[in-house]
């Protein structure tokens, strides 16, 4: 079957697979944050804690939006949603651009503590999220938690 030229204009209806991951994301990254933030403390003292927090704090905004986007503008139609990603993405970066920018000479910020803590966040969840995201059309978003013996198969 071909997709036709108005297969894009279509609405996706059903569930909102990359909310719930994303929800999952911001969960485990909230979870994981003062771990982070005492090891920013430790090496970069308390305008590496700051720094990280600050960092931490850009990052699950980031995937919010992200995810808020994509949610949005896949009610609507295929093609707003893949304008959504495209420049949301641009937009994204344009602001987290903006939030290291603005603070980068504020007496409280630690740019290396500011920049391991975005990277190390971004990164670390996105991996540690694979873990429990299943690869699955017949089952996007989250991995089933109950096992095929325990619904009695």
């Amino acid at each position: 079957m071909t997709a036709g030229p108005h297969d894009l204009m279509a609405a996706v209806a059903g569930p909102a697979p990359e909310v719930e991951v994303t929800k999952d994301m911001v969960r485990r990254g909230l979870i994981v944050a003062p771990v982070l933030i005492a090891v920013a403390a430790v090496i970069w003292g308390g305008d590496g804690a700051w720094s990280a927090a600050y960092g931490i704090g850009l990052v699950l905004l980031n995937f919010a939006v992200a995810a808020g986007i994509i949610a949005v503008t896949a009610r609507i139609s295929l093609q707003l949603m893949l304008a959504g990603i495209l420049f949301g993405y641009l937009l994204r970066l344009g602001i987290i651009f903006l939030a290291v920018f603005t603070v980068r000479d504020a007496s409280w910020i630690s740019l290396p503590a500011l920049g391991a803590s975005i990277i190390v966040t971004h990164l670390g969840l996105l991996v540690w999220e694979l873990k429990y995201t299943a690869m699955s059309l017949a089952h996007p978003g989250l991995k089933p938690t109950t096992r095929p013996a325990e619904r009695g198969n």
